[in-house]
């Protein structure tokens, strides 16, 4: 049977169909949520790499009750470089994260201000071959960084799937001359199989 039938049997798959998630992703956000309490005061949020849109879901529906205004308004912005059917409160960019050009589009949605928190869920199309997955992956990682690091505000946080390989210390030791804290944190919702 083909990965469709993995995934029916699956339970986190299910729970997002009955849930209206538009992934199983969503609860990898939500357990990370529980554990590490991302969205207590935070207003914007950039959501990279984020089709189909579970992510973006799940903050939309986290933020949905601050309806607060100027500098507290909340703002979404979504990206990906495919395009993704629309949701509530939330604004697309297409664009490829790894062009500055896409960079300096969601710098613009903020109008000046910075954002609290970027999400980063992008992974490539897994080739089988372990060292070139996990480099694309890294420089998928690096430009979620490199937008991160213009966008965030001080004490921000950055949110990034990490492919685990062998050359995941170099990764960390970069992320730790930015960020005060770097943790390394694997959902119950990721599948045993997954190395991010």
């Amino acid at each position: 049977m083909g990965k469709s039938s993995r995934d029916k049997r699956d339970v986190f798959y299910r729970l997002a169909k009955e849930g209206n998630f538009r992934a199983r992703s969503a609860y990898k956000l939500i357990q990370i949520d529980e554990e590490f309490d991302l969205f207590t005061g935070v207003f914007h949020v950039v959501d990279l790499c984020a089709a189909p849109g579970s992510w973006s879901q799940v903050v939309s529906q986290r933020l949905a009750s601050d309806k607060n205004e100027g500098e507290r308004a909340v703002k979404i912005v979504a990206v990906d470089l495919q395009a993704m059917a629309p949701l509530p409160g939330v604004v697309q960019i297409q664009g490829d994260i790894t062009k500055k050009g896409t960079a300096e589009a969601i710098i613009e949605h903020f109008e000046g201000k910075s954002a609290h928190l970027v999400l980063c869920d992008g992974a490539p199309d897994v080739t089988g071959l372990p060292d070139f997955d996990e480099y694309v992956q890294a420089q998928l990682l690096l430009a979620a960084f490199n937008i991160a690091t213009n966008v965030l505000v001080p004490e921000g946080t950055f949110l990034a799937k990490l492919f685990c390989g062998k050359d995941v210390l170099v990764l960390l030791s970069h992320l730790q001359k930015f960020f005060k804290e770097v943790v390394i944190a694997k959902p119950r919702t990721s599948r045993n199989s997954s190395i991010a």
